[in-house]
């Protein structure tokens, strides 16, 4: 089994979680999103960003509406909906119970 290979896949088993988070703040341009979530050294491209963006649109979690920019194109920000805010809401109940759960494994490793 390659180290990288499964570094990738905890990450992607975020991603969604992420960039909700992120959308939940305010309304955000997909470059800022990308933006944020290379800092935070959680590695996706723009291939795997957009498509995501849609999925979540289509299951009615976000908006978005198009605005004027003063370098270029309207651009498209995103807005949490109010499904989109309590399922974010059930996600972050999961992700607490889940990293307690995790520390409490490497606890008992650790010991």
């Amino acid at each position: 089994m390659n180290l990288e290979n499964a570094q990738v896949q905890m990450r992607k088993g975020i991603l969604e979680y992420c960039i909700l988070q992120i959308i939940s703040r305010g309304e955000v341009y997909a470059s800022e999103i990308l933006d944020e979530l290379l800092n935070a050294k959680i590695m996706v491209v723009e291939g795997t960003l957009y498509p995501l963006l849609t999925r979540l649109k289509n299951a009615e979690l976000l908006d978005y509406q198009w605005k004027e920019s003063t370098s270029g194109p309207p651009r498209k920000y995103y807005i949490l909906t109010e499904k989109g805010t309590n399922f974010l809401e059930g996600l972050d109940d999961t992700w607490i119970e889940l990293a307690e759960s995790v520390k409490s494994i490497i606890a008992k490793t650790q010991k």
